[in-house]
């Protein structure tokens, strides 16, 4: 282990933001947190199973979605990791090409594995709904990653706009598809629409950090000002929801698509983002955490995509046991969350698995070396 942590750090460049890498990994852990923790299911009759919430029946688990709902980070970092990419001096096609590759690599794998778990319980006489609801929450990663990596593809221009505008007529966008879904019944294909331009949001304002706006303190205060302002005035005010993720059998979600709550909820984040780099990079100055995060950060696409899968197989395994707490029983009591927190090691630990050859075949000098 010590030899490890050495090679990271004498790979590592002086110059280089260990914040922005921090904050990439707060986001992916968030996301994974986050996800292991709402994400549940219930047993039926006939082998049947649906998916459900523990935000429904347990509304004071509100706020956990205000802590590790982290997208907008992820996307805000990305955009300025690919910003600084294209810097000049550099082979934008080839960049692109390479970001682009090393997004959608993991996806063929855990189609494929999904496909081979689907058939398989299909042929073993699974109920439709049942297979439904363990592979959508498996394979529902692979949307974000689709809209991420789209938006990397566009960055080349996207850099040759102001990307401030970019980012209000962004709100504006989500803006009026949300007047016309909820104030005059649009039709329901139109929300999807604000699956671009919500997360195109706190991209563009990475793209703008990378061009070396928002430097200043009191820019990333005016963003969280602003973001907690308008996120509350929805909630309170029009009515919104407070979860910042969905929730099983509400008529609204702020995430599918995003909706205006969600895109001030990210602006606030992009702000507290910005706020704490240097705290982040200060930190990452101890050798063992750094090395701990940019280890993370090097299989971070894989652990995206793949920690819904840990979750799954490990109910889809339990299912022969009846309703076992924390994993297939109904997360109505209170206790059910620390019966989840319980099955964490087991969803790390499949996860890691799945992770592994991503951290064997990777060169630590070569991917830590390189510039964010």
């Amino acid at each position: 282990m010590a030899s490890v942590v050495s090679r990271i750090e004498a790979a590592t460049p002086a110059d280089r933001d260990r914040g922005v890498d921090a904050l990439r990994a707060l986001a992916i852990l968030g996301v994974v947190t986050g996800h292991w923790l709402v994400t549940a299911w219930v047993r039926g009759p006939g082998g049947t199973m649906r998916i459900t919430s523990p935000l429904s029946p347990l509304p004071s688990l509100t706020p956990l979605s205000w802590v590790f709902q982290t997208l907008a980070v992820f996307f805000f970092v990305g955009g300025y990791a690919a910003a600084r990419s294209l810097r000049p001096g550099r082979d934008r096609p080839a960049r692109v090409r390479a970001r682009f590759d090393r997004l959608l690599r993991p996806v063929g794998p855990l189609v494929l594995v999904w496909t081979g778990i689907a058939a398989g319980m299909a042929l073993h006489g699974m109920p439709h709904e049942a297979i439904r609801a363990l592979v959508l929450p498996a394979v529902g990663p692979v949307w974000f990653l689709a809209v991420f990596a789209a938006l990397n593809a566009a960055t080349p221009l996207l850099t040759r706009v102001r990307p401030g505008v970019t980012a209000g007529c962004a709100v504006a966008v989500v803006l009026v598809v949300d007047v016309i879904r909820f104030g005059q019944a649009g039709p329901e294909w139109l929300k999807w629409g604000n699956l671009a331009a919500g997360w195109l949001v706190p991209y563009a304002l990475g793209i703008d950090w990378a061009n070396g706006a928002l430097a200043s303190r009191r820019a990333a205060a005016g963003l969280l000002a602003a973001g907690v302002a308008g996120t509350a005035v929805l909630v309170t005010v029009f009515g919104y929801p407070a979860s910042m993720v969905g929730v099983t059998g509400a008529k609204v979600s702020n995430l599918s698509p995003p909706t205006l709550a969600a895109a001030f909820f990210g602006i606030a984040q992009v702000g507290l983002a910005l706020l704490a780099r240097e705290p982040l990079a200060r930190l990452m100055r101890r050798p063992r955490l750094w090395a701990a995060v940019a280890t993370l950060n090097l299989g971070a696409m894989t652990i995206f995509l793949w920690h819904q899968t840990a979750l799954a197989v490990t109910a889809l395994a339990a299912l022969r046991f009846g309703d076992v707490a924390g994993l297939l029983a109904s997360p109505t009591e209170p206790r059910w969350p620390l019966h989840r927190l319980g099955w964490f090691p087991v969803f790390a630990a499949l996860l890691a698995l799945a992770a592994l050859p991503r951290f064997v075949r990777g060169r630590f000098n070569d991917r830590v070396s390189s510039s964010t």
